[in-house]
């Protein structure tokens, strides 16, 4: 087929696995998947494929799982490839000696405008930060993470009620559609359209550094529009926490995933009410949010009337714990 590239695709997460269908559904030939060794994963520590690694096996592309990019084995396997082009879509820093070998480079899909949110997270931070919008970069990897050329973005919208899900489920299917029209009419064409991002360089450039358990406390001490943020950037995972606290000093972790900035109603930060049985609200530095879905350590996701039922708040003592300051 004319301009048809032969392509090694290096990928891990569910988010990864739209561009990988994209390109198998394309005029080019995806040879062989490199993604991360199967790990050990639930109570039981049985062995689990990466999403990537699942769709290539059930669609019979060949599969390479390194535990070290520089490992002098795999160098020789993704040679003996020949590859045209390698594409990675949310995997690890590719070592120079692996990314240099492509005859066509090696091109990424990064979920936000570049250069602003390069790094691990940037659908979380850009909600969390109260953005209005973000979008899909094409560029391609040089020795340092998310800084190399650009071949081409698109700008997406976040809407005001999105979560970190539903933003990251769009701008999956963006990446994909716009890395396939990337490859067709630039790359593939002998196209030469990139761009050094700084050319961008008087843009905003906010960080996007990996979002671990302890970043994902509350802070009831900020106005109720960015506690309504944070939530929603880290909805549903890793999902924004709090803690309560008995009258008998008993602590529990609780998760919340929806809320609503409530302006009639004024608490203190951190402030925990119930009202008619139904409605939790919490007092941030402003006003309060109502909170409208969650998860108590060791239950089910719920929605609050559902939790209420079974769970005496304010019966029992219950407060929340500030555990920011």
């Amino acid at each position: 087929m004319e301009n048809s590239l032969r392509i090694v695709f290096m990928g891990t997460p569910e988010f990864a696995v739209a561009s990988l269908d994209a390109l198998v559904n394309s005029k080019h030939k995806v040879i062989a998947v490199v993604t991360a060794p199967d790990r050990p994963a639930s109570r039981g520590l049985k062995l689990q494929q990466s999403a990537v690694k699942e769709y290539a096996v059930k669609n019979n592309i060949p599969v390479l799982q390194p535990e070290k990019l520089k490992d002098v084995g795999f160098i020789n396997q993704l040679k003996e490839l020949n590859a045209d082009l390698f594409v990675v879509v949310a995997f690890r820093m590719l070592p120079e000696v692996v990314w240099k070998m492509p005859k066509m480079g090696t091109i990424n899909l990064h979920a936000s405008l570049l250069p602003n949110y390069r790094g691990a997270a940037p659908i979380n931070w850009a909600i969390i930060n109260g953005d209005k919008y973000t979008g899909v970069s094409i560029f391609y990897i040089n020795e340092h993470i998310d800084t190399g050329d650009l071949i081409r973005s698109k700008t997406e919208i976040i809407k005001e009620d999105d979560t970190a899900g539903e933003l990251h489920d769009r701008l999956k299917e963006i990446g994909a559609a716009l890395l396939v029209e990337s490859i067709d009419t630039t790359i593939s064409a002998s196209i030469h359209a990139r761009l050094p991002q700084s050319f961008y360089a008087g843009d905003i450039q906010n960080p996007a550094p990996k979002i671990f358990k302890q970043d994902c406390c509350i802070n009831w001490n900020k106005p109720a529009e960015q506690v309504r943020n944070f939530i929603r950037g880290l909805s549903p995972y890793p999902a924004a926490w709090t803690v309560l606290q008995n009258k008998e000093g008993k602590k529990l972790t609780f998760k919340i995933y929806a809320s609503i900035v409530k302006s009639d109603v004024i608490l203190p930060s951190g402030k925990l009410t119930v009202k008619d049985g139904v409605h939790i609200y919490i007092g941030c530095n402003d006003v309060a949010l109502e909170i409208t879905e969650l998860q108590l350590e060791g239950r089910k996701t719920m929605p609050v009337a559902d939790f209420l039922r079974g769970f005496k708040l304010q019966e029992d003592g219950w407060k929340i714990v500030n555990e920011i300051n």
